[in-house]
């Protein structure tokens, strides 16, 4: 019939990284800050921005123009085009001949898009449905994305449903001129999907123009801010900086609430230290021994990464198991009860202990974290995530290294939990831990069982496990810590 399917890109890029460069900065859209007080509740909710405005009237222009200026190293982009409805084999057809109307409230799954802001705004991971327009249906695989400082959410009907409003701290309409809207459209259309200029002034005329004076701009009302000119009104821009700003400055500081919790108590019962014999004892002389060469310190400590692994496995449940010896006995054994064992190592000192566990699980599968800490906050923030599917139904062994204040361990299990893996079958294994790491830890998730060769008792201003090990990364991997290094340093992130 010579009519062309309606061509567009997918909403979301399953092959894209998680980030937003801008002409100053890289900004990443997954991952979030450690917005979890030392009790390992949520400190306070995402700061939620919607931005409404007719068909290419420049909302993602705003968007990034909003991003680029706050200078704020974790958002979250949410658009609308992830939430059209699939469409029936009939709806289908009127797509293709451009009379199905894509700018009508029916076309959005509205409760799914609720659900999904509200569990953002949360800081918990969501699964965003990922749009192709060429099938009109969502692709097999969603994307991950959690939570973050700030969640700018753009879409053309963002202000129409009511429960969605109640999410949005700062509403913003983007207002531009029919005019610009439609060249621009024409020209994204034609140039991007394929096309024919006919095509597209029909879907304009009987669907776009009359959408956006129905339902898009009475919503105009509803905003507290409106941009003239979108991303070219650089005034408007500022002012929403400044507001999203203070709002941002009443996020508690993690590092300082942790600093302060806790001192003075006696250790938890879910901690167990590898007992100090003199084997042990002789081991950790040597990799405290600044004198200590590259070869030994590396040994020495997989000497005792292989001990603090066989210890973690003994808290894993057992079942009582009969087998039959080759003497036609029978012999009462025991064997693991449970799905799966699965490590996730905190990079990157934390992998150093995979060939331990590796060696003692025939088959363990393996997951890794990156968190870094944030040089002008000092927070510890979610980099790179990579987790064995179905990893909810496992029994987790997580391990870093050296936990000072706790931060990144927490961060590290709420990420855990995020991914449906139950508390009590977390177990946290480390070399050295502080005081101060063991009680954050343990108070926030008093189900994980922390299992430790040494806790040392005190942490200094700059957060050093004292008396500590050093930079246990540099020191394995033989690079060198920068002069004011800290047990929080960015390249290793061991809290």
């Amino acid at each position: 019939m010579g009519i062309s399917p309606r061509k567009r890109t997918t909403s979301q890029c399953k092959s894209e990284p998680p980030l937003l460069r801008t002409s100053k900065r890289t900004i990443y859209t997954a991952g979030r800050p450690p917005w979890y007080n030392e009790h390992g509740a949520q400190s306070k909710e995402a700061f939620v921005i919607g931005l409404c405005g007719g068909s290419a009237s420049g909302k993602t222009t705003v968007a990034r123009k909003i991003i680029e200026a706050l200078d704020v190293p974790w958002v979250v982009l949410l658009s609308m085009d992830s939430f059209y409805k699939v469409l029936s084999p009939e709806e289908q057809i009127q797509a293709a001949r451009n009379d199905y109307n894509f700018d009508h409230p029916d076309a959005f799954d509205f409760d799914l898009l609720t659900h999904t802001l509200r569990k953002l705004k949360q800081g918990k991971s969501v699964k965003i449905p990922v749009y192709d327009f060429t099938t009109h249906g969502r692709q097999k695989d969603w994307k991950t994305v959690y939570g973050a400082s700030v969640i700018i959410f753009e879409g053309i009907m963002s202000f129409v449903d009511k429960e969605l409003l109640k999410l949005l701290d700062m509403k913003i309409f983007v207002e531009t001129d029919s005019d610009i809207r439609l060249v621009r459209r024409l020209r994204r259309d034609i140039t991007e999907r394929g096309r024919d200029i006919e095509g597209v002034i029909k879907q304009y005329n009987k669907f776009v123009k009359p959408a956006f004076e129905q339902y898009i701009e009475p919503t105009m009302r509803l905003a507290d801010l409106v941009v003239p000119r979108g991303g070219g009104n650089m005034v408007a821009i500022d002012l929403i900086v400044q507001h999203v700003h203070s709002q941002l400055e009443e996020v508690r500081k993690v590092t300082a609430a942790l600093a302060s919790a806790h001192q003075a108590q006696p250790l938890p019962q879910t901690l167990s230290v590898l007992e100090s014999t003199p084997q042990v004892r002789g081991m950790h002389t040597i990799i405290r021994n600044k004198e200590t060469s590259r070869d030994e310190f590396i040994f020495y400590s997989k000497r005792l990464m292989r001990l603090l692994i066989e210890r973690a496995l003994s808290f894993l449940p057992s079942q009582v198991h009969f087998v039959q010896t080759p003497q036609g006995e029978d012999y009462e054994g025991r064997i693991f009860h449970g799905k799966r064992i699965t490590g996730v190592s905190i990079l990157r000192a934390g992998e150093t202990m995979e060939p331990a566990l590796r060696a003692v699980c025939k088959d363990v599968r393996i997951g890794k974290i990156l968190i870094q800490t944030n040089q002008d906050t000092g927070e510890p923030e979610l980099h790179y995530l990579r987790l064995p599917k179905d990893i909810g139904e496992d029994h987790v062994i997580l391990m870093d290294c050296t936990v000072s204040t706790g931060a990144a361990a927490m961060m590290a299990v709420r990420v855990l939990l995020d991914h449906d893996v139950q508390e009590d079958k977390i177990l946290l294994v480390s070399l050295l831990m502080a005081e101060m790491g063991v009680h954050s830890v343990a108070y926030a998730f008093p189900q994980v069982k922390i299992i430790t060769t040494a806790v040392d008792k005190k942490v200094n201003d700059v957060f050093h496990i004292i008396p500590g090990i050093g930079n246990f990364g540099d020191r394995y991997f033989g690079t060198d810590a920068p002069p004011d290094w800290s047990d929080d340093d960015i390249n290793e992130p061991s809290y």
